[in-house]
């Protein structure tokens, strides 16, 4: 089992991967394919294949966004001294939810109610 202490060393680790990450996602922009030749719907099928691979990066962007959000909320739980802890109800979040997702910032029971509540709303 993991202490607190490695778990803190890997969130800090997997900060630093994904900080990585999305700067050579912003640094590359992702150059646009070249033009296709002889398509008979020319310039609206290049369109539309930049269209599609922009919203593609831009999901992948927001997905690396949204877990280094995570990240940075446990990291201030732990300087705070609240690593470990439901963000829901206060009690401690099962060790073995920590050691597989360090991030997690709710029980097992709490993101169970979480999730039955996300899908009662659609």
């Amino acid at each position: 089992m993991a202490d607190i202490a490695e778990l803190y060393e890997r969130l800090k680790k997997e900060q630093t991967e994904l900080l990585g990450k999305l700067q050579q996602l912003r640094a590359q922009g992702q150059p646009l394919p070249e033009g296709r030749e002889g398509s008979p719907f020319g310039k609206r099928e290049e369109e539309a294949d930049e269209a599609f691979e922009l919203e593609k990066r831009l999901a992948f962007e927001k997905g690396l966004r949204d877990t280094l959000i995570e990240i940075e909320h446990a990291l201030q739980k732990y300087e705070a001294g609240t690593y470990g802890l439901c963000d829901s109800c206060g009690q401690p979040i099962e060790q073995a939810r920590l050691e597989a997702l360090p991030q997690a910032s709710l029980c097992l029971s709490c993101k169970a109610r979480q999730a039955r509540g996300a899908k009662g709303t659609r």
